[in-house]
């Protein structure tokens, strides 16, 4: 069995499972925010459900549209709150204490090794990073996840990703990411597991990992997932009390098919309106001028994204057509960023940082884009309409390419500058 096959047999009480069986498995946690919850707490109450499964499985983060930005996203957020209060969820996360969600719920230490986990919002997978199985759901299968504790999956079949070599200087997860979504395609990995193995995988910062398994959703994939090394049992250990369950592939596991991808020979990547496959190296950009540069989100708003923007930017100038919006992505990032004077290095550059939400990425404040505007984000992703205008273009990168694109007025590279 591949490692995902093997986790999901672990939660079903079987001893194997086969890529199209449909099993009913056991949740280690269930996570909404504060779009998708009150959907699946409409849901909940319809069904007249009473108590949920563990009060301590759940986790709520109000994320998206706060601090709330109208009526409705407060009224949303207030409905959340009632129902955590109502039901003790000890895992609710409101504003002063939430970040992005899928940034948030590793630094909580909420998640291991060798866990299912569901989340009503796409970029569950984010904790495949962690060698857990996690994927996205719609808010009714969120609804009886708290409920039951339970959810239905058809096992998928699985890609290997073999990673060699290491990362050159300005690359990172995100450039891995984007490479291979725009060799495979947004639906080359549909319904399937994304496993990462490989010498390289060692090279990767857990950063770099959390990131790469945050897009499999973007290559169709149903999770991403890393094997559990020492890197991952460190980060294990200094965020969380639980025990970790280790699961690895076997080595006669089945994969539809295999890529060799050496992480020297990757350059820093751009994705171009309006699909995250539509890749190009920044060598190959041309002159793209920009209004906006955005970095932050379950992405790339972690603390070393924030010091590699911060290296870039220091002592220099934003460009003065350019509006910078840097979002650190929980408050702890926040904090530390400040301790570090990171956020001093982007005020005095020209930037603007934002307290942790979601904010823009998905077009929700905090660097809505008007008709014709152009924004290179570190979001992860950039369909029409994105993040305002359906005239509006979007174009994804790391850290380090936003960085410099918001220093030249233009899509840049650091060595550029």
């Amino acid at each position: 069995m591949t490692m995902t096959q093997k986790i999901l047999a672990s939660h079903c009480g079987k001893e194997s499972v086969a890529a199209g069986d449909m099993i009913m498995a056991g949740l280690d946690l269930v996570l909404g925010n504060d779009i998708t919850s009150p959907v699946a707490i409409n849901e909940y109450e319809k069904a007249c459900c009473g108590e949920v499964f563990d009060c301590n499985r759940i986790a709520l983060v109000l994320d998206h549209f706060t601090p709330n930005k109208d009526i409705k996203a407060a009224e949303q957020s207030k409905q959340v709150r009632e129902f955590a209060g109502r039901k003790g969820i000890t895992n609710f996360f409101d504003v002063g204490e939430m970040g992005v969600e899928h940034a948030l719920l590793p630094e909580k230490g909420l998640v291991v090794s060798g866990d299912v986990v569901i989340g009503a919002d796409s970029h569950t997978c984010t904790y495949g990073a962690l060698g857990a199985f996690s994927t996205g759901v719609g808010s009714t299968d969120m609804a009886a996840g708290m409920a039951y504790g339970k959810a239905w999956f058809k096992v998928p079949s699985a890609i290997r990703f073999n990673l060699t070599g290491k990362l050159n200087k300005w690359v990172s997860g995100k450039d891995v990411i984007l490479h291979i979504i725009g060799m495979i395609g947004v639906d080359g990995a549909l319904y399937k597991s994304m496993e990462f193995s490989g010498d390289g995988v060692a090279s990767l910062t857990m950063d770099d990992r959390l990131c790469i398994a945050n897009m499999a959703i973007e290559a169709g994939g149903k999770n991403g997932i890393f094997p559990v090394d020492e890197q991952t049992l460190a980060y294990i250990a200094e965020h969380s009390d639980r025990k970790p369950v280790v699961f690895a592939a076997d080595e006669d596991a089945p994969y539809d098919a295999v890529y060799d991808i050496d992480l020297s020979q990757i350059k820093s990547t751009v994705s171009f309106p309006h699909l995250p496959s539509n890749t190009k190296t920044v060598d190959e950009a041309g002159e793209v001028t920009i209004d906006q540069v955005v970095i932050g989100s379950c992405t790339n708003g972690r603390l070393s994204d924030l010091r590699e923007a911060a290296g870039i930017l220091r002592g220099k100038r934003v460009h003065k057509n350019v509006r910078t919006i840097v979002i650190p992505a929980t408050q702890k990032i926040y904090l530390q960023a400040m301790e570090e004077g990171l956020l001093k290095d982007f005020i005095e550059a020209g930037c603007v940082v934002s307290t942790p939400t979601c904010g823009p990425c998905l077009g929700g404040h905090m660097g809505i884009l008007a008709e014709g505007e152009r924004c290179v984000a570190t979001t992860n992703r950039n369909f029409v309409g994105r993040m305002g205008h359906p005239k509006s273009e979007v174009y994804l990168a790391s850290p380090a390419v936003a960085a410099a694109s918001a220093i030249a007025g233009r899509i840049a590279s650091p060595e550029s500058l």
